[in-house]
C-alpha cells in the first residue's frame, strides 16, 4: 500500500512500538523469552547487544546518582539523613522515568506512566498529588533498591561475566605466559566470549522483569485508563454522530433547496443571456459542492453504516474505490458502533492507500467474527513495500485500532502482496 522497504511485523499503535521480524530471536518480546525459546539463534539476534546495554547503562547511572547525592549530602551535613532521604525520594519519579523508559532495550511492550494528572496546577498540587499515590512509595522503594544493591549487581554480573574471557584474551601480554600459550589463551577466550551473553541476558530479563512488576501500573490503574479510554471512544462515536447528522438535516438540506432554486431560475432566464450563463455556472458550483458535502459526511460517519451495518458499509466504500474490490464479510449480526466505526475507517483508508500507492489491479476484502474477536484482512496484488513509517497512512490506522483495544498487523514484501491484517475484540 505504500513504497519503501519491504516489511512484516506489527505496526506501531498508541499503545506499543514496531515489531519486525530478523531483529529478535523467534520473534521473542523479551530478553528472557529470547534466551530461553531459541537459545542458538539468540546469539545472532540483538538481544545479547540490547542486555549488555541495559547493564551498563544501569551500572553507570547509578554509579552516577549515587555520586551525584553523596555530594549534596557532603554539603548539607547538618541535616544529612533527611536530605539524602528527600533526595532519593524526588529522584524517585526521575529514576521511574529512566527506568521505564530503559525497559524497551530488553522487553519490547511499553510500560504506560501510572502517574495521574494533578487536578489544579502549580508545583504545591504536583507535589501533593504525587506523594499521595501509591506509585510514588514504588517508585522510591525502586530507587532505594537500584542504589544500595540493584545497580552493584549489574556491576558485578557484567565483570565476573567478562572477567574470565578477558582474561584469556590478554594472554599475550601477561608475562606469565609464553607466547604459544599466550595465543592460545587468547583464541580460547576469544570463543568463551559469547558464553557470557547469557548470564548477561538471563540477569538483564530477570532484573527487568522486577522493574516492570514494580514500576507498571497496578490492575485497578490499568482498568480505570481502560474505561477511561471506553469512556473517550463513546464520545467521540457521539460528536461524530452529532456532527453528521447536522451536516444532513442542516447544511446538505439548505444546499439542496439552494440548488434546486437555482435550477428553477435556469429555467425562468433566457437562453444565451449574461444572467443565465452566470446562474448556470453557479448552480454547477452548487451540484459540486454538494456532492462534496455528501462525501464528506460519508468519511465523517457515513449513514449506510449507521443504517445497514458494516458488510454493507464495506460495499458502499468498495464500490467507489479505483481499484476493483471484492468484499467478503460475514458477520452473524450487528457488532458495537466503536467496533464497526474503526473497522469502517481501516477499510476505507486502506483502499485508499491500494489506490495511492500500490499500483495493484485486485483488492480484498474479508472479515469474520472468530468467538469475541473481528478479525479483517485486506489484501492486494500491488508492488508491496509499504512503510508504516513512510507516510502512508498505515501508522494512523494501528492508532484507530489501538484505540478499540485491536491489533494490527503488516505483511508486505517487496514484489507484492501487502496484507493488511485487524483484530479487534467485540465484547
Amino acid at each position: 500500500m505504500g513504497v519503501g522497504s519491504g516489511s512484516e511485523g506489527v505496526v506501531p499503535g498508541a499503545r506499543g512500538t514496531a515489531h519486525r521480524s530478523g531483529g529478535v530471536a523467534g520473534g521473542a518480546r523479551t530478553a528472557l523469552e529470547a534466551i530461553t525459546g531459541r537459545p542458538l539463534s539468540f546469539l545472532r539476534s540483538s538481544w545479547p547487544w540490547r542486555s549488555l546495554a541495559y547493564l551498563l547503562s544501569g551500572a553507570l547511572f547509578g554509579a552516577f546518582a549515587l555520586i551525584l547525592i553523596d555530594v549534596m549530602v557532603i554539603f548539607s551535613v547538618p541535616a544529612a539523613v533527611a536530605v539524602g532521604v528527600l533526595i532519593v525520594m524526588c529522584g524517585g519519579f526521575v529514576i521511574g522515568r529512566f527506568e521505564r523508559w530503559r525497559l524497551r532495550l530488553v522487553d519490547t511492550a511499553p510500560v504506560p506512566d501510572p502517574h495521574g494528572k494533578p487536578r489544579d496546577p502549580g508545583a504545591r498540587a504536583w507535589f501533593l498529588a504525587r506523594f499521595a499515590e501509591q506509585t510514588t512509595w514504588r517508585e522510591f522503594g525502586y530507587a532505594l533498591a537500584a542504589l544500595l544493591a540493584l545497580w552493584w549487581i549489574d556491576l558485578g554480573v557484567l565483570a565476573l561475566s567478562c572477567w574470565l574471557p578477558l582474561t584469556l584474551i590478554s594472554g599475550p601480554f601477561q608475562p606469565s605466559l609464553s607466547l604459544p600459550l599466550g595465543l592460545l589463551a587468547t583464541v580460547a577466550g576469544i570463543v568463551m566470549l559469547p558464553v557470557t551473553a547469557y548470564p548477561i541476558t538471563a540477569w538483564a530479563g530477570a532484573r527487568a522483569a522486577v522493574a516492570r512488576a514494580i514500576l507498571s501500573p497496578r490492575d485497578a490503574e490499568l482498568i480505570e485508563v481502560v474505561r477511561s479510554r471506553a469512556r473517550l471512544v463513546d464520545a467521540f462515536e457521539l460528536e461524530r454522530r452529532r456532527i453528521e447528522r447536522d451536516l444532513h438535516d442542516g447544511a446538505q438540506q439548505r444546499l439542496v433547496a439552494l440548488t434546486l432554486t437555482l435550477g428553477m431560475a435556469r429555467l425562468d432566464l433566457e437562453p444565451g443571456s449574461p444572467a443565465a450563463g452566470r446562474v448556470a455556472e453557479a448552480h454547477e458550483q452548487a451540484l459540486l459542492a454538494l456532492a462534496e458535502l455528501r462525501e464528506l459526511i460519508r468519511g465523517v460517519h457515513p449513514k449506510v453504516l449507521t443504517d445497514r451495518g458494516l458488510p454493507d458499509a464495506a460495499v458502499d466504500v468498495a464500490g467507489r474505490s479505483p481499484v476493483p474490490a471484492e468484499v467478503d464479510i460475514d458477520l452473524p449480526g450487528r457488532l458495537p458502533a466503536p467496533v464497526e466505526a474503526a473497522a469502517y475507517f481501516v477499510i476505507s483508508e486502506a483502499l485508499a492507500n491500494v489506490a495511492r500507492h500500490s499500483r495493484a489491479s485486485h483488492c480484498r476484502i474479508r472479515g469474520r467474527l472468530v468467538g469475541e474477536r473481528l478479525l479483517m484482512e485486506i489484501r492486494d496484488d500491488g508492488i508491496g513495500g509499504a512503510d508504516p513509517a513512510g507516510g502512508t497512512g498505515l501508522a494512523g490506522l494501528a492508532d484507530r485500532i489501538a484505540v478499540v483495544d485491536g491489533r494490527m498487523t503488516l505483511s508486505s514484501p517487496a514484489g507484492g502482496p501487502t496484507v493488511v491484517r485487524v483484530e479487534i475484540p467485540c465484547g
